[in-house]
């Protein structure tokens, strides 16, 4: 399982959409691919944005569905921000599935 600790990335504030991007394209879509699993682990993280959220982890929804979810594990989330993640995963969701 590959792990990313957002603290030390980005502080407590998660906003930076272009740190989310290249979390996603260098390391959570890879691993993904190779059908392992990612737990992105929000600990410390007091606030994110969901531009954020967005780009750290729609692609991978968009592409695998709701089944990636259960390779996807979010730990150590504040309730704002597990609100935001759920927001997210919803909103992908309800797209993809409008597409169809």
């Amino acid at each position: 399982m590959k792990k990313i600790t957002l603290n030390s990335l980005v502080g407590s504030f998660a906003e930076d959409k272009d740190t989310a991007a290249e979390l996603r394209d260098e390391v959570i879509l890879p691993e993904l691919n190779r059908g392992g699993e990612v737990e992105i682990d929000f600990t410390g993280v007091t606030l994110t944005t969901q531009s954020f959220v967005h780009a750290l982890i729609s692609e991978a929804l968009r592409r695998e569905g709701e089944t990636v979810l259960s390779r996807l594990t979010f730990r150590g989330c504040e309730e704002a921000a597990r609100g935001i993640i759920e927001t997210v995963v919803q909103y992908v969701l309800e797209t993809v599935d409008d597409e169809d």
